[in-house]
């Protein structure tokens, strides 16, 4: 019998829920020997809307899409930081294009049981985002879902 949960993903958008879930992730698969990839994503979808809109102009559009990238290898970077901390090997991927649509097509890629999201931000404009990426991938994946919202998650981290 195949183990319930054997390939975990975790999607890294850099805000403080996205680490808890990434800790988090880090833990289930210590205890669970599982494969762990972290996804960061680069929203492009977003910043073609903002070019359509005449928000953007095309060298702005270009310019905030590479520092996205950049914050997307510094944030899985820490990540793996914190998985070698315990001895977890991660895989880490950079995608390009709409946030649910890219973590949904890895999750599909890996064959993922479980796909760990950092619960809800205080901050409206991030949360608005982050939000309806969080509800399609609730709505679309074709494994487990779940929103991290332990509140002790950096001390039972600790004591891991």
């Amino acid at each position: 019998m195949k183990p319930l949960i054997s390939h975990i993903i975790t999607a890294v958008t850099g805000t403080d829920a996205s680490i808890l879930a990434a800790k988090y992730s880090i833990i289930l698969a210590k205890q669970y020997h599982c494969k762990l990839t972290a996804v960061y994503v680069v929203d492009t979808a977003t910043i073609r809307q903002l070019t359509l809109s005449k928000i953007f102009i095309q060298e702005e559009a270009a310019e905030y899409e590479k520092s996205l990238e950049n914050n997307g290898h510094r944030y899985l970077t820490f990540v793996d930081e914190l998985a070698l901390a315990k001895g977890i090997k991660i895989e880490k991927i950079i995608r390009k294009g709409a946030i649910f649509t890219e973590i949904l097509h890895v999750a599909d890629e890996k064959k993922a049981d479980i796909i760990l999201l950092g619960g809800w931000e205080k901050d409206t404009k991030t949360r608005d985002i982050i939000g309806h990426s969080h509800r399609e991938i609730m709505a679309n994946a074709k494994c487990s879902v779940m929103l991290v919202k332990e509140p002790s998650i950096d001390q039972i981290y600790k004591n891991t």
